[in-house]
């Protein structure tokens, strides 16, 4: 593989307007090759997607997927440029399968890196920081290897950074900006939340053999024998008596 330097991406960038890490991967997937990575960009729909990027995203559709059993329901905002855009079956279709990506990546929790907190990301680094793999290890590769370790835990966090669910070759990202290059507007995920049943809810813990002692203890007093009153007896008695004089 053709190493790729930093001016050739920029060049590229330059050229089609994609992102840095776009474009770096547009050539190594082509070998360093201008035109090739070009092409590739295009058919990704990544130029027209960088494009449009900063258009406003004032309409869209408010999506939802519920998992069969009932058990995880997703709700997801996704907004395009136009009203007319929002009623199309490709838009429909990507909101639903953002829904399902959602649904099936419980990891997931921002949008994008870029929205994660910087103290989540201190806080990951000072795990990362502590681990006992990393004693030994002289403090600037140690720098290395956090960094590494911090950044794919971030991207794990990043709905974004997903690889799609019915495509392992693309991200959730490259996803949108292939609906992008087909529908011609920007297109963003706003907001979504995760529904999981029970979730929060602190279950008591309890042992089957004391349930079903204490059940069936229940239904011992809930059904005592019964004890015949005195008046009952003495009618009994009487009763055999009159017999025996007969």
């Amino acid at each position: 593989m053709a190493e790729i330097s930093a001016k050739l991406v920029k060049e590229l960038r330059e050229k089609t307007g994609a992102g840095m890490m776009d474009c770096k991967k547009a050539l190594a997937e082509n070998d360093g090759d201008m035109s090739k990575a070009v092409e590739w960009l295009r058919q990704k729909g990544i130029t027209s997607a960088e494009k449009k990027a900063g258009r406003t995203t004032a309409e869209g559709m408010i999506g939802q997927y519920i998992h069969t059993g009932s058990r995880i329901g997703v709700l997801v905002e996704v907004n395009c440029e136009t009203d007319f855009v929002a009623r199309r079956d490709e838009f429909k279709d990507l909101v639903g399968n953002i829904a399902m990506q959602i649904a099936a990546c419980p990891n997931v929790e921002y949008i994008k890196v870029a929205d994660i907190p910087e103290t989540i990301i201190q806080k990951e680094k000072d795990i990362e920081m502590g681990r006992d793999d990393l004693g030994n290890k002289p403090e600037n590769i140690r720098e290395k290897i956090v960094q590494g370790r911090i950044d794919k835990r971030l991207k794990e966090l990043s709905l974004l950074d997903q690889p799609y669910i019915r495509d392992q070759n693309i991200t959730v990202e490259e996803l949108i900006k292939q609906t992008i290059a087909t529908i011609g507007e920007n297109i963003q995920v706003r907001r979504f939340v995760r529904f999981v049943l029970g979730e929060g809810i602190e279950k008591q813990e309890v042992n089957f053999a004391d349930e079903v002692a204490a059940q069936m203890g229940q239904k011992v007093e809930e059904k005592p024998a019964e004890t015949p009153s005195p008046d009952v007896k003495e009618e009994k008695k009487e009763a055999k008596s009159s017999k025996k004089k007969k």
